[in-house]
């Protein structure tokens, strides 16, 4: 069983206004993460890593 995630309608509005074509809610949050952990990981880059 998968868990849910309830999203009020702005919230759903604004993902649609950035997902592409056919994209599914799923496949636009493990993009919008991955985005996030390479970006993280790059901003501690030359700085010895997170505190």
């Amino acid at each position: 069983m998968s868990p849910k995630i309830d999203l009020s309608e702005e919230m759903v509005e604004r993902l649609d206004r950035h997902r592409e074509g056919d994209e599914t809610y799923e496949e636009f949050a493990e993009e919008l993460l991955d985005r996030y952990e390479v970006e993280g990981q790059f901003s501690w880059e030359g700085y010895g890593g997170p505190p």
